[in-house]
């Protein structure tokens, strides 16, 4: 079966919309499912209807394998000097060119969650070729994704405690378009064995390094907000030795010596393509609205606290109760509560009686908004002011990702152990592929399953 065969006469856009259903869905079932065959289904009609979408954008990959390498660093030259002219911006007093706020910021970072909490998940179903040489490059980078068995390195762990120091971890938030490269990349993780070709090309442009990782690393710093993830994805994409420079390796070595060589290099372009699907970071970004994201998220909690409050309070002849019975009312009680005084836009937060209410260890709501929900306040009311010193009024503790002891009688790590008793080294190689899949392999059983993979991989060359 080629990549682009139907699974059976029904076209593929309505093959993928029967068997899952908002892209979230499809998300979560490539993801989580415990049906193989549904997975696997589900990821090739995926897959087939993104091809199909891919096909139709511009190709800029060059065909010339010769010109390959050399296309790859003039790229990476190209992003060094615009990060260049950004940073002497910066230093003659320019203003932040990607973050309006911090608030601006973990938006962004809870918008691309869905993508960077399955970092690495294309390149998961070339595992199986460990024996051979010519995958060495591919199943590298995805071990290195993994962070070779080290949570302080392994990705996700590292990506999922950045959302959690800033209260992200609400997905029910999201833009259902956000999860379209994640699923991407996990139907691609999926059914890699029938669509080398295209993963090789996917990889080749995931790993290119982006202009808006520099930016975006340079920015959050700014914003007290720790770009480990961000700058350790700049160092291990370079172009030199890095994933980029084994993304090219890649295509050279796999490519087919007597077969199709054509109809592999188109299908390489075809997968590189797929990175260009969907709404980038850039756009992203751009999308951001303070005044929106924070009326989303005060009619997200309306219906929790409508009901809550006591009528002793009134704005301008309303109660709290009554200006929450309904969303289109919660324009004109943040109207009320800058009448009463009780928000002072523009002006330091601090003096606002509201912001008090819900600040500090005493306030009187104090647990009732998440950090990320609080941030948006903040920098609401904030407006225009801007502190004497740069960094955030609202802050989140942070701890640095430490290699953390296994839990002792952690049962998933039980179930590994007992699963590998008495396998021969090469059936315990197939026994931990399982355990480094997107789901699992930043889980204590799958960091220690890759510390495992890759100490076998090593002794059986």
């Amino acid at each position: 079966m080629t990549a682009l065969t139907r699974l059976d006469s029904q076209p593929a856009h309505e093959h993928a919309i029967s068997i899952a259903g908002s892209m979230k869905q499809t998300y979560e079932q490539l993801l989580l499912s415990d049906d193989p065959e549904h997975q696997r289904a589900l990821a090739q009609a995926f897959l087939q209807v993104q091809l199909q979408l891919a096909a139709d954008l511009p190709e800029e990959m060059p065909r010339e394998l010769s010109a390959l390498q050399d296309w790859v660093e003039l790229h990476c030259a190209d992003v060094a000097r615009q990060y260049a002219d950004y940073l002497q911006q910066r230093k003659d007093g320019g203003a932040r060119q990607y973050f309006s706020s911090k608030a601006h910021a973990l938006f962004f970072l809870q918008a691309v969650a869905p993508t960077k909490l399955v970092d690495g998940a294309w390149l998961y179903g070339l595992l199986r070729h460990w024996r051979d040489p010519r995958f060495e490059g591919l199943i590298c980078t995805y071990l290195e994704e993994l962070g070779d068995g080290n949570p302080a390195q392994n990705h996700v762990v590292i990506y999922r405690k950045l959302l959690a120091e800033h209260g992200l971890q609400d997905t029910g938030v999201i833009a259902d378009e956000h999860y379209l490269q994640g699923a991407i990349q996990l139907a691609l993780g999926e059914c890699g064995e029938g669509f080398v070709p295209e993963v090789i090309g996917y990889n080749l442009g995931y790993e290119q390094l982006p202009l808006h990782l520099l930016i975006s690393a340079y920015e959050l710093s700014e914003l007290d907000i720790d770009p480990y993830y961000f700058t350790l994805h700049v160092t291990i994409d370079n172009a030199s030795t890095g994933h980029a420079h084994k993304a090219v390796q890649a295509v050279l070595e796999l490519l087919p010596l007597e077969g199709d060589r054509e109809d592999f290099l188109r299908r390489v372009a075809l997968g590189y393509r797929l990175n260009d699907l969907g709404q980038g970071s850039g756009a992203i970004i751009e999308s951001f609205d303070l005044d929106a994201e924070l009326l989303n998220m005060l009619e997200r909690k309306r219906p929790f606290g409508q009901h809550m409050h006591s009528d002793y309070c009134r704005f301008e002849g309303q109660t709290v109760n009554q200006w929450l019975s309904a969303p289109e009312q919660l324009p004109g009680f943040l109207d009320a509560l800058q009448n009463k005084g009780w928000i002072k836009r523009h002006q330091d937060p601090q003096v606002s009686r509201f912001w008090q209410l819900i600040d500090g260890d005493g306030a009187a709501m104090f647990g009732v908004f998440s950090p990320y929900e609080k941030q948006l306040l903040h920098d609401w009311i904030a407006g225009d002011w801007t502190p004497e010193c740069s960094g955030a009024a609202v802050r989140a503790g942070k701890s640095a990702v430490t290699q953390a002891p296994v839990p002792v009688n952690d049962p998933d790590v039980q179930s590994l152990q007992d699963s590998l008793e008495g396998l021969e080294a090469a059936e315990q190689m197939q026994a931990l592929i399982t355990w480094l899949s997107a789901r699992r392999h930043s889980h204590p059983a799958g960091l220690t399953a890759t510390r495992r993979f890759i100490e076998l991989k090593s002794s059986l060359r």
